[in-house]
């Protein structure tokens, strides 16, 4: 990792041989803001407070914006003014004319299985929670998976763009996790022209899921619907002869436009789309390995039986249906193929019943299971402040030491 802002603020400071005090005092903020950058308790600030501080270090501001990638991960405010500086210059690099970039990094020609390891361990990370280092580490996937684009020709360049298309994916999935939609929908837009170029529709139709979801995060349940049956429809397997992958990526967009249309108050035919998807679900079973199934990177998600139920639940979550999200959510069969990220969505529907369903205890027991286990991911979860927030407002005695740390670690009102 760089130094963060707060290193080079101190390494600045101790070369011009201020006190914290003084550097404070002639950038008028307080100390306790040059503190808490210096021990990195902040790791980002408002553009004005830097600038403030730049001057009275007699530096460009520039140099003192190192890696505050960390500042996202822990959704600090004004995280995005800094946070997302290297991404947003992979994503949207400063252009001129006749297609001149300004700025892009300088990297050495990679080879595609460089490229391709690259894309997993980022994507490994991602499914770790480990924010920061996935948004420390995109910039250089992106840079390194264009430069394979830019070094090959025939068969192999297909291979590049799609490979470029994975890395625009895993770009996209994380942004749209760290609600950074409108730099979500350009990685996502570059990700499906670099499917088109490789000539692979599994591959477009893996970015088109992903899209999907940022639809879904939006609010734009007709277009997430549209565009997955539309695309579901362009790639629709044979049953008789269809591989894996072709069953994934249709099985995927059902559930996707499944999704959509109960949150469009139309249940039936969500429960339609589900039962199509459960079908492809049986026809791959249980055997096939994972990197046979998906023509994608693993921050799609896997698509299984338990995938299926799983979206059961959350469709019954959705249409307000308690009785039989428990019910569901009571026959969902055990598996490890589940990414954890969709395990961890689906234990906040669970708990989500569980507290529309006045019990309480049972859904503070399923929260502090997810925080147990995945706590950076549950930080981001707005579900997961929303059922917080409605333990609080219902309890009858003193909040709980478990339920006031869950309400502070996803910023619920406790009041």
């Amino acid at each position: 990792m760089s130094p963060t802002i707060g290193d080079n603020i101190a390494q600045r400071r101790r070369q011009t041989g201020q006190t914290q005090e003084q550097l404070a005092e002639a950038a008028q903020v307080s100390v306790e803001t040059i503190r808490k950058l210096e021990q990195n308790e902040r790791t980002t600030a408002r553009m004005a407070t830097l600038n403030r501080i730049a001057r009275a270090l007699r530096v460009p501001t520039s140099t003192l914006i190192g890696n505050a990638a960390e500042s996202a991960a822990r959704r600090e405010p004004d995280h995005d003014q800094v946070a997302l500086l290297e991404v947003r210059r992979a994503l949207t690099p400063a252009r001129g004319l006749r297609g001149v970039v300004v700025g892009g990094p300088a990297v050495e020609p990679p080879t595609l299985d460089g490229v391709r390891a690259r894309i997993r361990a980022i994507d490994r990370v991602y499914h770790a929670d480990d924010y920061a280092a996935t948004l420390a580490g995109l910039p250089a996937l992106l840079a390194e998976a264009r430069s394979a684009v830019d070094v090959t020709s025939g068969a192999e360049q297909a291979a590049a763009y799609e490979l470029l298309a994975q890395a625009y994916q895993v770009a996209g999935t994380a942004l749209i996790q760290l609600r950074t939609f409108d730099l979500a929908y350009r990685a996502l837009s570059l990700a499906l022209d670099a499917a088109d170029a490789s000539g692979n529709e599994l591959v477009g139709a893996s970015a088109v899921t992903t899209m999907c979801w940022l639809l879904l995060r939006q609010g734009r349940f007709a277009e997430a619907e549209q565009l997955a049956v539309t695309t579901a429809d362009a790639i629709e397997p044979r049953f008789s002869r269809a591989e894996p992958a072709q069953f994934s990526s249709w099985g995927w967009l059902l559930l996707r436009a499944s999704a959509a249309a109960v949150r469009d108050n139309r249940d039936d035919d969500a429960q339609t789309m589900l039962d199509a998807a459960a079908a492809a679900a049986v026809r791959i079973g249980d055997r096939v390995p994972e990197h046979v199934i998906s023509p994608g990177p693993a921050t799609i998600g896997a698509f299984c039986h338990t995938t299926v139920e799983m979206k059961r639940v959350e469709s019954a979550v959705i249409a307000g249906d308690v009785g039989r999200a428990l019910a569901l959510a009571e026959r969902v069969p055990p598996s490890d193929r589940p990414t954890s990220n969709n395990r961890n969505r689906h234990r906040l529907d669970v708990a989500w019943a569980h507290a529309q369903a006045g019990q309480h205890a049972e859904a503070t027991e399923v929260l502090l299971d997810v925080r147990e286990h995945a706590p950076a991911w549950l930080r981001h979860q707005r579900f997961a402040r929303d059922i917080v927030g409605t333990l609080a407002a219902s309890r009858r005695r003193a909040m709980s030491r478990e339920l006031a740390e869950l309400a502070d670690l996803v910023g619920a009102d406790a009041n």
